[in-house]
């Protein structure tokens, strides 16, 4: 391994000897090396640029020409300190030196002896160490020769495998009869990690050491094999395809030159072409895939065929990746709900926060909006807006009524006439994968022998389960995880309680009349006016004519109604200017107040509060319907009795619950006549019998919030003192006179202002509710918040 190598320094030539017959000198300058091992017997490329390596291997050049080269534990160092080196290096001789314009040095390096650092002697201005060296220990063996023997054909194997190892090596391994060598030779030659480079290098025993190169050099070639048999399978994939593509082609053209005509054939290649261009998930391509070779197999007339081309068309027809890029402009989109609505400003706000959180995060689920109000108060329009508001498509679904799970799962493809469920049709009606369902009437789901579609719902709108809808139809997977629900219900009770939990209720109450005023003039007046024909200019409608039609006309918490009003007037304005309109001129129409009677005929509501308030035994209370508040009438009576007391008698279509509350009612009152009606005496009960009645007796009526109401007016029966006719009350009532909280106080308080009453009896616990009352109906009603039935009778009686 020595002989004379030409050294070039600087345009000088040297002869220099080096090689493993040189003898090491006690000490010797070190080289660090990064990423790099030096091993005995290779040649070792080195690019030296440090100041200190620079100028260690300018005065080796101009020494005896060795050094000890070491490698570093941390390559991250720049310039790694005698701790952070490894205790084992070679030690080299430069063979070949160049330098590089940018000031640094290209290096060979021939590696000798292996040799220890025993003691670092300087570390300025490089480092110099005593060094010992460290020969191979061999013994020889059969082992031995085996082992070799195994390391050079598996080497060779590799050689065979890898392109980057010349084949020159392989005749060198070949030709090698000294092990220590052979193992310099095969680990300098791989591309091994530097911790099993620097293993093998430290390793004194022959035996040892070929032992380790050897399943080093098993494992190289598995992971070799391993490669190999991957790049095959991909080409082979890749040829498969082409040579279908190829085939495809060519079975084309010839059926193009005889003039044939594959009908299947040709649907086939069309849903192909339709399905390439869709990224379709890897498992609906799977599936799709399977029953687009059953069409191509299939003959046209065959039943199957019509079933598995509709289930193709309708899986190329979903959006599977198309989606619509939401607009998070918060300030248009505030914009836009003022626009299209007055007032909700719950509503508004929810929806702003919405796009703040998904600008913020644009991968946030959102929650599932739930509309809860009676008819006529805008849910779904309002479902509308957000969908403009936020740029995407608007789908609406109507699941009132329907007791069939097939329509929101769809039917299996073994049904004759089998199709897919609701959400499925609409996600192909919207285009999108990211569209707005309003899911109206969802309180107005049913429950047969045929399935529940509420527990069907749940997979729909669980934002843990919808990632993956699986439709009966379809049979496969899709992501509804980008579709925004809102739903609605007149009325949350029932809504089953899981389905419940997964959304986010929002109360939408009814609207006052100056709310029904505003909403009036900004949107029904002009969309009714264009509706049917007119122009602004032909018709006016005040404020006095709007309010008469509010108050005389219509009766509900909504605008429904009052919309249709509207419109029969715009109806009597444009026939009457059609009649007219001869001469081509039409003259503005003015609807006054008085015009209004004259265009709708006579009112249908009057003011109910002045009935029998005048009655001792009459009472005025509020309750709450899923078409908004209203005011009921409960009326007392009694009557001398013939014989034993039958007790209390109720009418009125009245629930158990309700009956319960009289009952109650009436014991507090006998309990506490003493103070209710002093001088009164047990006798009276004896001697009546009790009649409690709420009119509209066609309609049921069921709650607790009527207690205080019927233990009013039982009051003003035995003291014959009348309830003051501007009063009316809601609340529960327990046997020892407490007053419980109920829930719907606005809408009650509502119906309290439609009825021209001016003070509300509430319970205590509901004080905090009145801030979801609009403020100008606020200032007009007079809240009493009682929590004693006696505090009841003390504001509503009148004085005696």
């Amino acid at each position: 391994m020595s002989g004379p190598i030409q050294i070039a320094t600087e345009g000088d030539a040297q002869d220099v000897e080096v090689g493993a017959g040189r003898a090491v000198p006690a000490t010797l300058p070190v080289l660090p090396l990064r990423e790099v091992v030096p091993l005995p017997d290779t040649i070792t490329p080195l690019a030296v640029g440090q100041e200190r390596s620079v100028a260690l291997i300018n005065e080796v050049l101009a020494g005896d020409r060795m050094l000890c080269m070491v490698a570093s534990r941390n390559p991250e160092l720049d310039t790694p300190g005698p701790e952070d080196l490894h205790q084992v290096g070679v030690v080299g001789g430069i063979a070949r030196m160049l330098k590089v314009p940018d000031g640094t040095l290209r290096v060979l390096v021939q590696g000798a002896q292996r040799v220890r650092i025993e003691e670092w002697v300087q570390e300025t201005p490089y480092l110099v160490a005593r060094v010992t060296e460290l020969p191979d220990v061999v013994q020889e063996s059969p082992e031995l020769t085996a082992l070799m023997r195994n390391v050079q054909e598996t080497f060779t194997r590799i050689v065979e495998e890898v392109p980057y190892l010349p084949e020159e090596l392989q005749l060198a391994v070949a030709n090698l009869d000294d092990p220590g060598t052979l193992t310099h030779l095969i680990a300098g030659a791989l591309r091994l990690k530097t911790e099993e480079k620097q293993e093998l290098l430290e390793e004194v025993d022959v035996g040892r050491r070929l032992r380790r190169l050897a399943e080093v050099l098993a494992r190289e070639l598995e992971v070799i094999s391993i490669g190999s048999q991957i790049q095959s399978q991909v080409q082979s994939e890749i040829d498969r395809n082409q040579r279908e593509f190829v085939l495809r082609q060519q079975l084309k053209a010839i059926q193009d030159e005889l003039g044939e005509f594959d009908e299947g054939r040709a649907e086939a290649e069309e849903l192909r072409e339709r399905l390439e261009q869709i990224a379709l998930p890897e498992e609906v391509r799977t599936q799709a895939d399977r029953e687009l070779r059953r069409l191509e197999q299939l003959p046209t007339q065959a039943a199957e065929h019509g079933v598995i081309r509709s289930y193709l068309e309708w899986i190329a027809s979903l959006p599977w990746d198309t989606s619509t890029e939401d607009d998070l402009d918060l300030a248009k989109a505030r914009e836009v709900l003022d626009e299209e609505h007055y007032d909700i400003e719950q509503v508004k706000d929810r929806i702003i926060e919405f796009l703040a959180v998904r600008k913020l995060k644009p991968d946030a689920r959102g929650s599932i909006l739930c509309f809860v109000g009676p008819p006529g108060v805008g849910k779904t329009s309002v479902g509308r807006s957000i969908a403009t508001a936020l740029g995407r498509r608007f789908e609406r679904i109507s699941v009132g009524g329907v007791r069939d799970e097939a329509e929101i799962r769809g039917h299996r493809r073994t049904y004759i006439g089998a199709m897919p469920g609701t959400i499925v049709r609409a996600l192909r009606d919207a285009g999108s994968n990211n569209p707005l369902f309003m899911i109206d009437e969802i309180d107005k789901m049913g429950a047969d022998f045929r399935g529940d579609p509420s527990s069907a719902m749940l997979e729909v709108l669980d934002p843990e389960q919808n990632v993956a809808f699986r439709d009966h139809y379809l049979d496969v997977p899709f992501d509804l995880s980008k579709v925004m629900f809102v739903c609605t219900a007149n009325d949350l009770d029932r809504v089953p309680g899981p389905l419940r939990d997964r959304m986010e209720v929002i109360q939408l109450a009814g609207y006052t009349e100056d709310e029904k005023l505003q909403i009036a003039k900004r949107y029904l007046v002009p969309r009714q006016v264009e509706r049917n024909g007119l122009k602004k200019s032909w018709i006016t409608i005040p404020d006095a004519a709007l309010r008469r039609i509010i108050s005389d006309y219509t009766r509900e918490a909504g605008v429904r109604g009052l919309e249709r009003e509207i419109g029969t007037v715009c109806r009597k304005v444009a026939r009457q200017v059609a009649e007219r309109n001869g001469d081509g001129r039409v003259a503005r129409t003015n609807v006054s107040a008085a015009k209004v009677r004259e265009l709708l005929g006579r009112p249908r509501f009057q003011p109910d509060s002045r009935r029998r308030t005048q009655t001792p035994g009459v009472a005025t209370g509020l309750a709450w319907t899923p078409v908004g508040g209203d005011v009921l009438f409960i009326e007392a009576s009694a009557f001398p009795t013939s014989g034993p007391p039958s007790g209390l008698t109720l009418t009125g279509q009245l629930g158990d619950v309700m009956k319960e509350s009289a009952q109650a009612a009436l014991t507090w009152v006998k309990g506490h006549h003493e103070t209710v009606a002093p001088g009164l005496g047990d006798a009276w009960f004896r001697e009546h019998d009790l009649h409690v009645h709420v009119p509209a007796g066609a309609t049921p009526k069921d709650g607790p919030s009527a207690g205080i109401t019927m233990a009013t007016a039982i009051s003003s029966l035995v003291t014959g003192r009348c309830v003051r006719s501007d009063v009316a009350m809601t609340g529960e009532i327990t046997l020892t006179g407490q007053v419980l909280p109920i829930g719907g106080l606005k809408e009650k308080a509502l119906a309290a202002q439609r009825a021209g009453i001016g003070t509300v009896i509430a319970p205590a616990d509901n004080a905090p509710d009145v801030e979801d009352i609009p403020e100008h109906l606020r200032e007009r009603l007079d809240f009493v918040f009682v929590s004693d039935i006696a505090e009841v009778l003390d504001v509503a009686l009148e004085r005696p």
